[in-house]
């Protein structure tokens, strides 16, 4: 019995450049060699039919999109463990599509790419084609571009926290230092006008 793979997606727009104007698609089909998969990309629909003899899997797939693609200027590549596609948004359009699928409905089988999605607002900040090239927490387009939270260099930020924070606690020590000295004279003062007046010293 076919299984479904697992699909992760995310996208960008553009309303004047068709190369930013795309659908990142991952179907995620470990071992299966490109003889013994079919892929059939249409405007406005994909299908997937692959064998893994490795693992003993056969995989099928069927996809209705929100949107029509441009399917003769989609780009599709094939690894060990998945098969990517790069599929251009047939509409320039600069808002993102609500959806990957045409039907309101939620599937167990799709998911967001995190390592690919950006915001809406921030796709201009990561590149232009980050197919290959995004791997692993660094790359994620998600946290600005460069990861560093909207220019905030956190790890200076805590370092200068964190050397203020020593040399106060250095003055606090130098200030305290002094006033412990006269107390302990203040006591001894005490204790000898006590022995002249024949009172025991306080404890």
């Amino acid at each position: 019995m076919a299984q479904t793979p697992e699909v992760l997606w995310a996208q960008r727009s553009s309303s004047s450049d068709p190369e930013k104007n795309f659908i990142y698609l991952t179907i995620t089909v470990p071992d299966v060699p490109e003889k013994s998969f079919k892929l059939d990309l249409k405007p406005t629909s994909l299908t997937f039919d692959g064998h893994s003899d490795t693992l003993k899997r056969t995989y099928h797939l069927e996809l209705d999109f929100w949107a029509e693609i441009d399917a003769e200027n989609s780009k599709i590549h094939h690894t060990s463990r998945n098969v990517e596609l790069k599929l251009r948004k047939k509409e320039l359009k600069e808002e993102y599509w609500p959806r990957l699928l045409k039907e309101a409905k939620k599937v167990q089988f799709l998911k967001t790419d995190f390592d690919k999605w950006v915001d809406e607002d921030e796709q201009n900040e990561v590149p232009e084609d980050d197919m290959s090239n995004l791997g692993g927490m660094g790359g994620m387009p998600g946290m600005g571009g460069g990861g560093d939270f909207g220019g905030i260099d956190f790890s200076k930020l805590g370092g200068a926290a964190g050397a203020g924070g020593d040399e106060d606690d250095e003055d606090e020590d130098d200030e305290d230092m002094p006033g412990l000295e006269g107390e302990d004279e203040v006591e001894e003062v005490k204790d000898d006008a006590d022995k002249a007046e024949g009172k025991k010293p306080a404890e």
